[in-house]
């Protein structure tokens, strides 16, 4: 089997998609095989777009987010028992 070469155009569009995504060009042409380089680009660029924006605006620890969910889910039951004693 031939080994796999890239158009001079493919081969640089592949060097910056594993720059930005902080990987090889080695192990990024596995994902580009399977996915395409336009799916590709788009989750690193998302990607990339997510991360600025958790730096920028910060992020809630998985405690603070499962504490505020049982607060809301308890206070929920808390006002349907409320709405069930007053209709008895």
């Amino acid at each position: 089997m031939k080994p796999l070469a890239l158009l001079p155009n493919d081969l640089r569009r592949l060097e910056k998609l594993a720059r930005d995504a902080g990987r090889s060009p080695r192990s990024m042409m596995r994902f580009v095989l399977r996915d395409g380089f336009d799916f590709c680009e788009w989750v690193v660029r998302e990607s990339l777009a997510a991360d600025s924006e958790a730096k920028r605006r910060g992020t809630v620890s998985h405690d603070v987010v499962m504490k505020r969910a049982r607060e809301t889910i308890e206070a929920a039951r808390t006002r349907r028992r409320g709405k069930a004693a007053v209709t008895q």
